[in-house]
């Protein structure tokens, strides 16, 4: 079982920029496609950005696409988050996700079913 971790979250103005990092533990995350979700008060979980295991496939949700960036680091078992040009729309909580498929398309990258461990979040919180 992969145990999984977010951090940086924290408060940003408009224009401003965050960097969320997602530590992960009892086990190598290194062969598993890695996400970060998003939910903010009243609103569905949605899909912000996957990236495949050796980070050769990258997906972003339209309303992040030249604003946030997603890497890894297999060696230090992370995945980071890098947020730009924050909006006050940005304002949720942020989760990190494990999909034990290695590749994006092998299923449904933007859908919650498809990843099988995930944190407890954190919040990002973008003032106007």
């Amino acid at each position: 079982q992969v145990q999984l971790r977010e951090s940086g979250g924290g408060l940003a103005q408009a224009g401003g920029s965050l960097k969320l990092t997602c530590a992960a533990s009892r086990r190598a995350i290194s062969t598993y496609t890695m996400a970060w979700f998003r939910q903010a008060p009243g609103k569905e979980r949605e899909f912000v950005a996957a990236l495949s295991w050796n980070a050769g496939s990258v997906r972003y949700a339209d309303s992040v696409e030249d604003r946030f960036t997603i890497s890894r680091d297999n060696a230090k078992n992370t995945v980071d988050l890098q947020m730009n040009d924050l909006k006050p729309e940005d304002t949720a909580i942020y989760y990190c996700a494990v999909d034990t498929d290695p590749y994006l398309g092998g299923s449904p990258y933007s859908d919650t079913p498809s990843y099988e461990y995930w944190g407890r979040g954190t919040q990002v919180t973008v003032s106007s």
